[in-house]
């Protein structure tokens, strides 16, 4: 019980540092990015086809695709908030490791991946090319402070958007399920109700939050 409160002191005081910082809403869309490329990816690996992603400025995104059967969405729908929520856990894992520069390199990787072959809109492109190049240019800087700092600043808010989406998607099966994203995606093809799959998507992303600052424990910001 102690973990999970520091878990819930942990999230709520780095959810209020994060939105201190200026700009934070232009770095809150990375979270977004790395749950509609894994909504791509789950497609591609069941040989669908991805038509394109949109990336909005309040942090929604939208991937647009065709798969040849039914049951594929459900694979499809789960890999959003899993694969962000995972992907967390990376990042923190690879700050323990000191391997910081490497998840950067991964990290611009896929937002010029995301531009190159999905994202279509005005806003998600000119965001990705923004962010791939924001990116590059901290790692081509060689500031070992400045790219730390950097980098735990991306991981943080990767670690409190993927939480906080997931509890909004919650609510939202509980007052307006036909409203859920994904959630109601996977109650219109299965006979589990949104809320089920709502609290399932808010629970993978505290268990892996609890992860997360599990790992970061072990060596801080030093």
């Amino acid at each position: 019980m102690k973990s999970w409160l520091r878990v819930a002191i942990f999230l709520t005081i780095s959810a209020f540092l994060t939105r201190l910082i200026p700009f934070s809403e232009f770095f809150r869309n990375v979270d977004t990015l790395i749950h509609e490329m894994f909504h791509a990816l789950a497609t591609l690996i069941l040989s669908g086809d991805v038509r394109y992603i949109h990336l909005y400025a309040n942090q929604s995104g939208v991937t647009y695709m065709a798969y040849a059967d039914h049951w594929m969405s459900i694979p499809i729908s789960l890999a959003g908030y899993f694969g962000s929520a995972l992907f967390t856990v990376l990042l923190f894992y690879l700050h323990s490791r000191k391997k910081e520069k490497a998840g950067l390199i991964l990290i611009a990787f896929v937002a010029v991946l995301g531009l190159a072959l999905f994202v279509r809109n005005g806003y998600g492109m000119a965001w990705c090319g923004g962010f791939a190049a924001l990116t590059v240019a901290i790692l081509l800087l060689k500031k070992p402070g400045l790219l730390k700092g950097y980098y735990l600043l991306v991981a943080f808010i990767c670690l409190v958007e993927s939480v906080i989406s997931s509890l909004i998607i919650l609510t939202l099966a509980l007052q307006d399920p036909a409203a859920a994203g994904d959630a109601a995606s996977l109650s219109e093809v299965t006979p589990i109700p949104a809320i089920f799959w709502g609290a399932l998507f808010a629970f993978v992303s505290l268990w892996c939050s609890k992860i997360s600052i599990g790992i970061f424990y072990k060596r801080g910001f030093d």
